[in-house]
């Protein structure tokens, strides 16, 4: 018989233990993995959803975007108002979404607690603000000009310009004197950036809503067009803020206009003058060489001499029914008015209210 071989015992010891600690080593890569991936999941997830906004001055403020701006102006506009916490994770994430690209002016309302996010999606949309447009006790149209660039981000000397040309107003029925009458003070939703061009197109349709057939009607009746009932409405506006009065005080002019009679309104020669701060006319004003100054020229004057209000308007369109033609102001100085139809009691109504402005020593 063969001689049987001794076997040896196979070391399997030493592998077992070398897999054993791969396994751990890989386990503890793994690991290290996911902690890293999660951490940067929360990073990325608190860059994009977490609160990036503190305002130190209440709840709310408004940022605004100019026409024409780039992503560096805008950046250059969040750092100056410290409206962005932290300015590098929100221009990361506004390259990330390409707000970069995506430049949308207007006003913009920034919450509290705001994510980068919300503000991203928010700048990216467009979707401002509308601003609540107002203008009255408006004397010329310098000064609708300033009011509505004060407000929007509208170009004032294109604003100007547009007022001022009778090659575009004229297409419209209007002209570089009168065009006052076609704005009507109110309040009016407008986008921030809104042009001059687009305010004044804006302004012709608000124009026409508010002569509908109605007060179409009741300027027919009185045979006068929209713009001459302006005139005469602002000519009643700087007479009287006593309210009740101004069907009276516009049934005077219009009694004097169907007589041919001059205006001779007050109002229009302080206007004419340009000087606001006169409390009593003296016969040189009276004789100030001006188209606007109703004792030295008849008829109305060329345009409105101020915007006068929904209020003046309806006081012309439904003027009382009288026979006076001379007014003026009360004594006692309420700001209530006597009339008159007849030079003789107007007179005396004039001597009682000169008598009090000497006595308070009212000279100009």
């Amino acid at each position: 018989m063969a001689k049987k071989t001794k076997t040896t015992k196979n070391n399997t010891a030493k592998p077992k233990q070398k897999n054993t600690f791969l396994k751990k080593v890989l386990y503890a890569f793994v690991g290290i993995a996911i902690v890293g991936i999660a951490a940067m999941i929360y990073l990325a997830y608190a860059n994009i959803y977490k609160s990036n906004i503190v305002l130190k001055d209440g709840n709310e403020t408004f940022f605004y975007t100019k026409t024409g701006s780039n992503f560096n102006d805008v950046m250059q506009s969040l750092k100056r108002e410290k409206i962005v916490k932290n300015e590098l994770v929100f221009e990361w994430l506004a390259k990330q979404k390409n707000y970069v690209n995506k430049i949308k002016p207007g006003k913009y309302k920034i919450t509290n607690g705001m994510s980068n996010n919300e503000l991203v999606n928010l700048l990216r949309s467009g979707a401002q603000t509308p601003v609540k447009l107002t203008f009255s006790n408006i004397r010329n149209k310098k000064e609708l000009v300033r009011k509505v660039c004060t407000q929007l981000e509208t170009d004032s000397t294109e604003l100007a310009e547009i007022l001022s040309n009778d090659n575009v107003l004229d297409s419209i029925g209007f002209d570089s004197e009168n065009i006052l009458a076609m704005f009507i003070p109110n309040t009016y939703e407008m986008k921030w950036n809104t042009t001059a061009k687009s305010f004044f197109t804006d302004m012709k349709l608000e124009y026409k809503k508010f002569w509908n057939e109605s007060r179409i009607a009741l300027k027919n009746k009185l045979k006068l067009k929209q713009a001459q009932v302006s005139i005469i409405a602002s000519i009643v506006e700087k007479e009287t803020q006593y309210k009740p009065e101004r069907p009276t005080v516009a049934s005077v002019y219009i009694n004097r206009l169907r007589k041919g009679m001059k205006l001779q309104a007050d109002p229009t020669v302080i206007y004419a003058i340009g000087d606001f701060t006169i409390h009593r006319l003296l016969d040189k004003h009276l004789s100030f060489d001006n188209p606007y100054n109703t004792y030295k020229y008849e008829g109305l004057p060329p345009g409105p001499i101020c915007l006068p209000s929904i209020n003046a308007i309806d006081a012309v369109l439904n003027a009382a029914n009288t026979n006076y033609i001379y007014f003026c102001a009360k004594e006692d100085f309420s700001g209530k008015h006597n009339f008159a139809a007849t030079l003789a009691q107007h007179n005396a109504n004039a001597q009682r209210f000169q008598r009090e402005m000497n006595r308070r020593k009212i000279y100009k």
